[in-house]
């Protein structure tokens, strides 16, 4: 498992973290999902032969928000 920790610019409320936390845990080999909004971040654990990290960026920004 490879932890990778992503900026997320847009996240305000506990509607942002279930968004990302429902739509990041769904891909396969992610291990856990952490969203920090005081921080402006989203802590992954994955398996990077199952989910490259371009394709969870690519889900963040598909449920609106931007990964800078």
């Amino acid at each position: 498992m490879e932890k990778s920790v992503l900026k997320v610019e847009g996240m305000s409320c506990e509607h942002c973290v279930r968004a990302i936390t429902k739509a990041v845990g769904a891909l396969p080999g992610v291990g856990s999902v952490a969203v920090d909004l005081k921080a402006r971040t989203v802590t992954v654990e994955h398996d990077p032969a199952q989910t490259a990290l371009p394709k969870i960026k690519a889900e963040i920004e598909d449920q609106g928000y931007d990964v800078v």
